[in-house]
């Protein structure tokens, strides 16, 4: 006799509601915190683009809200919550970067291009006006009056004041103490400190002396004393042209973002204007800059190579040694060769610029017997030494490196090789060496593309030097192209940054082809292996 006994099913239970939702977790509250955080910051980001009128940046912090806030607060996206933060940051330091400095690329911004054609005619305007001759020196008074600033003098024992947008007019209640003004009802005097902080502004203001633009404007250079201005352009927003008093006309010229008149002669500032691909071609069409440009490129390459391959070969040596059961102290050697490496580079590249200085540098006094050997000054030492000083600063990278690779090969291979009768260097080409590269290659490209703009090595031990002379933009013989990018954007005495932009172009392009190069016969390598 058998029972029939049926088990209850089990009572249904309650939904587990979402992390995102739960309100009895402590760690929403603390989501919700962040999120806080999140948000301040992006409104505030948005409010500061919005005054600024950049709405390209305004758009997309609205957009990386909403998408923030739907990620962190939904019960779905899980993964999301995870890679939101890594997007981010990549779209803002990397893909923003780019997208702009492939845009600047193709423009001719740069020093007197480096603002819209608007703000351009009102420089021009404002640089372009002089004291009107026998006219008084006022003391000034610099007003703030809703969010405007104006100026406030004494003339003939009355008080006047007005904006850039009214012009100066007798103010009723005002004061003032030997002929500078105290008081203005309605409006603050400001103090000295904020108008140095407000300088710009304070400097670039103008007040229209009465209704006729004909009497000029009132304008300071001091924020203190104030002087009658006239333009001595005019400037016909119709034909779109400045017309001096002389009667010479400046015309709009929108290839090149400068009004120029008929002989040449220009009104700076001028304004971006799209160039297309002039930068990218002048670099070998200047004739200039041609010779100097392709060498410099050359040695790129040549510093790139010869780096990785010195650098390669010695740790390659001494990893091969010291990993020789048979040496004894090898930890204390490994210990000794990873010091360069631990020294922070750019000051290495200076204990040895000290090092190599033709008068008083260890090398050549004490070295070499007080030999006057100009190893930074000479083009070709200047190379030599750069060389030198990087095998110095790489090969402990390389060491280690190769140390831990040429532990992980198997030991049973090398044995195998032994019982076959090869020989040291037979197993060394034949298995250690094709095995070590399996590993080493990408760690090899990537140290190519490190040395191919190793910028802090060749600006602090020769700055790019010695110089190519009569060039337009400050270049030398040790210069590699992310060197040279820099002169060129902030040491040539005028800024050029699209040109910089476009060299820094194809920098990256360079660097791409070659690492895309090098990782595809990585692979046919493995595929072999």
């Amino acid at each position: 006799m058998s029972l029939d006994t049926k088990q209850a099913p089990p009572a249904p239970t309650k939904p587990q509601l979402s992390h995102a939702r739960d309100l009895s977790r402590p760690g929403f509250y603390v989501k919700l915190v962040l999120m806080a955080l999140v948000n301040a910051f992006g409104v505030y980001g948005i409010m500061a683009s919005w005054a600024q009128g950049e709405y390209w940046v305004l758009a997309a912090l609205a957009a990386l809200l909403v998408v923030a806030n739907y990620v962190y607060f939904s019960k779905r996206a899980i993964p999301a919550k995870y890679l939101l933060p890594g997007l981010a940051f990549l779209l803002v330091y990397q893909l923003y970067v780019m997208g702009n400095t492939a845009y600047v690329a193709f423009t001719n911004y740069g020093d007197g291009h480096n603002d819209a054609k608007g703000p351009a005619v009102t420089q021009i305007l404002k640089t372009s006006d002089r004291r009107v001759e026998g006219t008084p020196t006022h003391p000034v008074a610099v007003l703030e009056q809703n969010g405007q600033l104006g100026f406030a003098i004494v003339d003939d024992g009355v008080v006047k004041a007005g904006t850039a947008e009214q012009p100066l007019a007798e103010v009723a209640g005002a004061a003032s103490d030997n002929n500078r003004v105290t008081e203005v009802p309605g409006a603050a005097i400001l103090p000295i400190s904020e108008i140095q902080q407000r300088q710009a502004d304070v400097l670039g203001l103008r007040v229209s002396v009465s209704d006729n633009p004909d009497d000029g404007w009132l304008r300071t250079d001091n924020g203190s004393t104030a002087y009658t201005a006239k333009s001595l352009l005019d400037y016909d927003e119709a034909a779109d042209t400045f017309t001096n008093a002389e009667g010479k006309v400046y015309q709009a010229d929108p290839k090149q973002g400068l009004y120029v008149a008929e002989d040449g002669s220009s009104l700076n500032p001028g304004w971006r204007v799209f160039v297309g691909a002039d930068n990218f071609t002048r670099m070998f069409t200047d004739s200039r800059l041609q010779g100097p440009f392709l060498s410099v490129m050359a040695w790129t390459f040549a510093f790139a190579i010869l780096s990785v391959l010195t650098t390669f070969a010695l740790g390659l040596a001494l990893a091969v040694i010291f990993n020789d059961p048979r040496v004894k102290g090898r930890t204390f050697y490994r210990a000794m060769f990873i010091l360069p490496y631990a020294f922070p580079g750019f000051l290495a590249a200076l204990v040895w610029k000290g090092m190599l200085n033709r008068d008083f540098g260890i090398v050549n006094n004490m070295l070499l017997g007080g030999a006057g050997i100009n190893w930074l000054g000479d083009g070709d030492l200047a190379k030599i030494s750069i060389l030198l000083v990087n095998l110095w600063l790489g090969f402990p990278y390389m060491f280690l490196i190769c140390t831990g690779a040429l532990q992980a090969i198997p030991g049973e291979l090398t044995e195998a090789g032994v019982m076959d009768g090869a020989g040291p260097m037979r197993r060394f080409w034949s298995i250690t060496l094709p095995l070590l590269m399996v590993s080493v290659a990408p760690l090899l490209i990537a140290s190519f593309a490190f040395n191919f703009n190793n910028f802090s090595l060749i600006f602090m031990l020769t700055g790019g030097g010695p110089n190519y002379p009569g060039l337009p933009i400050i270049m030398g013989e040790t210069d590699i192209l992310i060197s040279m990018v820099y002169s060129v954007a902030f040491e040539s005495g005028v800024k050029q940054y699209g040109l910089a932009s476009a060299m820094s172009i194809m920098i990256f392009f360079i660097v791409g082809f070659i690492s895309w190069l090098g990782f595809r016969q990585t692979r046919k390598l493995e595929e072999i292996m």
